[in-house]
Order: C-alpha cells, then sequence, then structure tokens
C-alpha cells in the first residue's frame, strides 16, 4: 500500500485528487492538509511514502516544504511529488533542486498521475524526466567537470546512468544493455550511493549540471 500525504490549498481540488487516489486498491490518502505548516510532524505521524504537494501555496510554498522534509527528515523523508500548472516552471525547478522527485501538471490525466505517484514511491523511475531536463536547461547552470564521485562508477555504470539520466526506465535500459531489471536497478542503486544523489530525478541534475548529457 502506497501511503500518500496530500498537501494543496485548494478544497475542491485535493478533494477530487483524494477521491482519484482513494479509488486505487493500492493507494491511501493518510492526510490531507491546506497549507505545509507543521508538515514534518505531521509526516512524523502519518509516515506517509509520497508527499503530493501543491508547489504554490500561501504561507510556505512547496519548494521551502520540500527542503524543510529534507532537512528535518533526511533519508527518513517521504519522496516529494509537486504539483504545478506550468510544464516549464522555474518554481518547480526549484523545488526538484530541494529535493523533490519529480512534478505533475495540475491538469494531467488521472492515470498519469496515479502512475506518477506509484514511480515516485517505487523510486525506480524519473517522473517526466524530459521536461525535468528541459527545466534545468532552461534554469540551471553547468558546471565544471565531475569531481572523483564520479571517477569512482565503472564503465558499465557510466553507460547506464547516461540511459537513466535521459529518461529511460529499468525495462529499457535492461533491454538496451542486455541485462536482467533485477541487474539494472541494482546498478542504478550503486550510482546514486557514489554519486550521494537521493533518486533518479537528482541523477537527472546531476548529469546535465556537469555536462554529462
Amino acid at each position: 500500500m502506497i501511503r500518500v500525504a496530500l498537501v494543496d490549498d485548494q478544497p475542491l481540488f485535493r478533494g477530487g485528487i483524494a477521491m482519484i487516489l482513494e479509488s486505487q486498491d493500492d493507494i491511501s490518502v493518510v492526510t490531507q492538509a491546506s497549507s505545509a505548516v507543521n508538515l514534518a510532524s505531521t509526516v512524523r505521524i502519518t509516515k506517509p511514502d509520497v508527499v503530493l504537494m501543491d508547489v504554490r501555496m500561501p504561507g510556505i510554498d512547496g519548494i521551502t516544504a520540500t527542503a524543510q522534509l529534507v532537512a528535518d527528515l533526511g533519508e527518513g523523508a517521504p519522496k516529494v511529488l509537486v504539483l504545478t500548472t506550468f510544464d516549464v516552471d522555474e518554481a518547480a525547478a526549484r523545488a526538484i533542486e530541494a529535493g523533490a522527485s519529480g512534478f505533475v501538471l495540475k491538469d494531467a490525466q488521472p492515470d498519469f498521475l496515479l502512475a506518477a505517484v506509484r514511480a515516485v514511491a517505487d523510486g525506480s523511475q524519473v517522473v517526466a524526466a524530459s521536461a525535468t531536463r528541459k527545466l534545468f536547461e532552461r534554469h540551471g547552470n553547468r558546471s565544471a567537470t565531475p569531481g572523483p564521485e564520479y571517477d569512482a562508477l565503472t564503465a558499465r555504470e557510466r553507460e547506464i546512468m547516461v540511459r537513466a539520466a535521459n529518461g529511460l526506465s529499468n525495462a529499457e535500459i535492461a533491454e538496451a544493455e542486455f541485462l536482467s531489471e533485477a541487474t539494472v536497478k541494482t546498478h542504478i542503486s550503486r550510482v546514486l550511493a557514489k554519486l550521494s544523489l537521493r533518486d533518479r530525478v537528482q541523477l537527472v541534475v546531476y548529469a546535465y549540471e556537469h555536462g554529462i548529457v
């Protein structure tokens, strides 16, 4: 069961999203909130796997709330999936920089929203990878060549990293590299650990900022 915390200041929209999520056998909305005030405390109590959160809210916005969750809970922080109105939105880019695992448009189809929640909870796929790269091409800054952490990657790990950074799923990488999905997942986990990255969205960011893709 995927446990979801839903944070949005629009009651009708929040209620509609909750109904969509609760219609699924494998998803449960464990808490709803109209603001991100005291969100870390709520998360500690309700223990969601995913926080589905509006990026723009009065008071504490989704960017600040995401950064606070990561700072307060560290590795124990739930995955954050931000809701945004625009597909190329600086706020969404900043939320990902703050630690969010991806974003979904508010006018997305229900099936896409559900798939995004499941993907983020699983941690095995990048949500809207091409759109994420587009955001950082527009708002991000490329830095110098990668540091010693990148040198620690094997040649195969670098190949798989590039494919993941380009938005390929585990199944697609497995087919391209003639590997099993389990082996691909192991390689991805090792890449994230060696680069000290939290998830595949941060991998996309790292790869773009260091000129790898």
